[in-house]
């Protein structure tokens, strides 16, 4: 593949990218599908205990294969060609085939992100164990910073996966399939959940307010575990950095109301991301404006 890559870096760069668009598509599903999943769950274990019989009909059962995917006004299905990932959102003029109700811009978002996000990993590591590996952790973090984005939710069938696979892989590398061993994966992941746990205890003591979520300590837990306790400073430096700014100018242009919750998920998968393909450049950034060098 090495090879390849060197005699035929377009080739490989756009066989990367149309991957990319492909596996956008399938994001898309399991942005939308994964929550109703975790409602419907949330709904029986509910009924289970109150001893309630709960009626669900096999129409209302949601997976990530089931139903087949239809428009949401309209309830027409969706054919296969206009699946097609950004193509079909753009031969159908952003509209339903059937009623011309508008599609969400975030199809094609996700689908195009997904797919450039995996160029730069690709361009950054190249054809090597380790760049498909980190495909799987972006492709990972696109879909949970979307689906907390959307719910303030981060699923644990996406973070504890993500964990696992960060501690995993640290044994191999010398291999090629980590970036650190894992000694460093596991206190990175240690360090991770405990920092922002401590944050939380400290912040809910001094307001008596619960300023984030479970989720955002288990995922810069699993972020610790593929990039190492060392890169957990800057991305919460950064994805602190973010959330500050976007959520100032969100409360000042009125669309956010001021103390309503913002999801801290989405700046942290985005920072772990940052650090992941550009951690060396960025930090040499800081140091230079810093004058640390």
């Amino acid at each position: 593949m090495q090879t390849l890559f060197a005699e035929q870096p377009v080739f490989c760069y756009i066989a990367v990218a149309l991957l990319g668009l492909i596996v956008g598509s399938f994001l898309n599903v399991v942005i939308l599908r994964l929550p109703r999943m975790m409602q419907a769950e949330w709904r029986a274990s509910a009924a289970e205990i109150l001893n309630q019989p709960v009626a669900v009909s096999s129409r209302s059962r949601v997976s990530l294969s089931q139903p087949r995917s239809a428009c949401g006004r309209c309830q027409a299905p969706i054919k296969p060609w206009h699946n097609i990932p950004v193509l079909s959102f753009m031969l159908l003029r952003g509209q339903c085939a059937n009623c011309a109700h508008p599609i969400s811009l975030q199809y094609p978002a996700v689908e195009i992100t997904s797919a450039v996000m995996a160029v730069i990993v690709v361009a950054v590591f190249g054809m090597t164990p380790f760049a498909g590996f980190a495909l799987i952790f972006t492709w990972t973090l696109i879909t949970a910073a979307m689906i907390d984005a959307q719910t303030q939710f981060l699923p644990d069938a996406l973070i504890l996966p993500l964990l696992w696979l960060g501690l995993l892989i640290s044994v191999g590398q010398d291999a090629g399939f980590s970036l650190v061993d894992p000694t460093t994966a596991i206190i990175g992941a240690a360090s991770g959940y405990m920092t922002l746990w401590l944050v939380f205890q400290i912040f809910r003591l001094v307001t008596g307010k619960e300023g984030m979520g479970y989720g955002d300590f288990k995922l810069l837990a699993a972020i610790g575990a593929w990039l190492g306790w060392q890169a957990l400073p800057m991305v919460l430096l950064m994805s602190s950095l973010a959330g500050a700014i976007v959520g100032g100018a969100l409360m000042a242009t009125g669309l956010l109301e001021r103390g309503k919750p913002m999801p801290f998920g989405p700046w942290l998968a985005l920072a772990g991301w940052l650090t992941l393909v550009a951690g060396d450049t960025i930090g040499g950034a800081y140091s230079s404006l810093a004058g640390l060098n």
